[in-house]
This record gives structure tokens, C-alpha cells and sequence, in this order.
């Protein structure tokens, strides 16, 4: 009897190991989201990406090997204002996994806690991919990120509140390393302010808001719907005429257009990050802010 209960709570005991060492599975949508879960839940999660930096968050496919991941997914965090609206929900549908449905614990879209920028007053699909609820790259303004690191590292307490302090403490550790960054960041582009950039896609709105620059035009016709001749020739005449301080496209774009234009303009091409994984300096969130503002102030020189 006495070796029966050892057993017993020994098999217990082993349970109750594994059950502490079980890691919340994360599936991001985006590099940015990965990056910040990371920062959040540190060994206590098990995170994968969807995308990575060099990818248009706007078209993937609901491959096989992302809904297997989505499948097993404890939270699901993602951009949301139909910056998926092409692939997530197919792939909400085909998962079955109720934990990361619309409406439940583990469904999280990070533009759903912050002030969106652009909001259309109506909607017309003959101005281009317009976005109902406003524009959705809020990843390019770390002060939003902050926004939603707060209310992440909530959610995350909330699904998993065994190690609710673990959470907290790492969140207030992030929040006081992200202010102190913002600040040096915000410095470091003063000489940006009231700068004029054309933009290959409306994708920096966030970035131009929080740096205090100004969008003169962007390369695309209409957002979503790629540049032709006559275009790049009035935007080539626009920059003879107006200053313009630089040409700004997001890594994962094709440069060819932004790159035409520098070449007949003088006007320096801009390659930008975008999100974690842009570049080879943007590794995590502070590199990804470091090279951005590196790279912005350096075209200058």
C-alpha cells in the first residue's frame, strides 16, 4: 500500500512538473507581434510568425504548416483592421481551434487598443485597398506599441494566470526600456521634423505622425494599385518644384519605381525596415526602431 501511494504521488508529482513546464503557444501574424510576445512572456511562451519581415503582410496564403501551427495556438495576436482580411479568416475557419475565435480569451487584434489614423468617411473600392476601420500599420509608431504591449501583457495574464507576475514583471521591465528608447529615438529625429517624403505605399502614416514628417505623395496610383509612367513622370516634375527630403519604401517592396525615381530626382531611396526582420540590424523591436531612424537620418548626409 505504502509503494502504491508513493507511486501515486510520484506519477502526481511528474503531472503537475510537466504541467509548470507547458509553454503557451503564440501564433503572431506578424514579425512585430512575435517580437513584442517575446518581450512579454520571454521562456514562458512558444512563439511562431506567419510572416516574416520580408513578406507583405497583406497577402499570404493559409498554407497547410500555418494552420497546423494555428491549430495548436493558446492566443492568436495579429494586426487586425483587415490587414489579414485576404487570409485569416480562412484560416480561423479551416483551424477549428475554438480558443483563438473571434470574441474569446485568445483572440487578439492589437489595433483594436489603440487610436487608428485615416479612418475613411466613406467607403469606395475605386480609391484602392482601402481599409474600413483606418489605416493599420500601427507598428511603425513605437508609442503605439507601448499601447499595445500593456493590454497584451494583460491577455496574457488573463489566459495564463500561473504566471500572471511573471507577465507583470516582465511587462514593467519592457515598459520602462521602451519609454527610455522613445525618448532617445525622438531626439535623435528632431533634424526629421517638417520633412517632406514620398512613400511607396501608405504604410508610414503612424511614423510621419509621431516624427512630425509630412507624406508629399506616394509612388502607387491609389493604395494597392501599382505606379505607371504618366504618374512617376508627374511625381519626377513634383520634385523639381517642391522639396522633398527622400524616397521611403518598406523592405519588402519592390524597389524598381522608388528606384527610378531616385535615379532621375537625385533624391535619395530609402529602404526601410518596416517591421522585425527588415533588415539585418532590426532583430528585435529596439533594433528594428534604431535602424529606422538610422537609416532615415542618414539620407541626408
Amino acid at each position: 500500500m505504502k509503494i502504491q501511494n508513493k507511486i501515486i504521488v510520484a506519477v502526481m508529482a511528474l503531472f503537475l512538473s510537466r504541467n509548470a513546464l507547458a509553454k503557451l503557444s503564440v501564433f503572431a501574424c506578424e514579425p512585430e507581434w512575435a517580437a513584442l510576445a517575446q518581450e512579454l512572456g520571454g521562456d514562458k511562451l512558444k512563439i511562431t510568425s506567419a510572416t516574416s519581415g520580408l513578406q507583405d503582410p497583406h497577402h499570404i496564403q493559409a498554407r497547410p504548416s500555418l494552420l497546423a501551427r494555428a491549430r495548436r495556438a493558446d492566443l492568436l495576436v495579429c494586426t487586425g483592421a483587415e490587414l489579414e482580411i485576404g487570409w485569416l479568416p480562412v484560416l480561423l475557419q479551416k483551424t477549428g481551434n475554438p480558443k483563438i475565435q473571434p470574441g474569446q480569451p485568445g483572440y487578439f487584434m492589437a489595433t483594436d487598443f489603440v487610436k487608428l489614423l485615416e479612418a475613411p468617411t466613406k467607403l469606395d473600392r475605386s480609391e484602392g485597398d482601402i481599409h474600413a476601420a483606418g489605416n493599420p500599420h500601427i507598428q511603425t509608431d513605437p508609442r503605439r506599441i507601448g499601447e499595445v504591449a500593456k493590454t497584451l501583457a494583460q491577455r496574457l495574464q488573463q489566459i495564463d494566470p500561473d504566471h500572471a507576475s511573471d507577465y507583470a514583471s516582465r511587462y514593467a521591465d519592457f515598459d520602462q526600456r521602451w519609454r527610455a528608447a522613445i525618448s532617445r529615438w525622438q531626439k535623435q529625429a528632431e533634424p526629421l521634423r517638417g520633412k517632406s517624403i514620398i512613400v511607396q505605399h501608405k504604410s508610414w502614416v503612424y511614423l510621419e505622425h509621431w516624427l512630425g514628417l509630412t507624406e508629399a505623395a506616394t509612388l502607387e496610383v491609389k493604395p494597392g494599385v501599382p505606379a505607371t509612367t504618366s504618374h512617376l513622370a508627374q511625381l519626377l516634375g513634383m520634385t523639381k518644384t517642391s522639396p522633398v527630403y527622400a524616397i521611403i519604401y518598406a523592405a519588402y517592396q519592390n524597389p524598381r519605381s522608388a528606384k527610378w525615381l531616385a535615379g532621375k530626382s537625385g533624391l535619395p531611396a530609402v529602404k526601410l525596415p518596416f517591421t522585425v526582420g527588415g533588415t539585418k540590424q532590426a532583430t528585435d523591436l529596439f533594433g528594428l526602431f534604431d535602424d529606422t531612424i538610422a537609416r532615415l537620418t542618414g539620407a541626408g548626409k
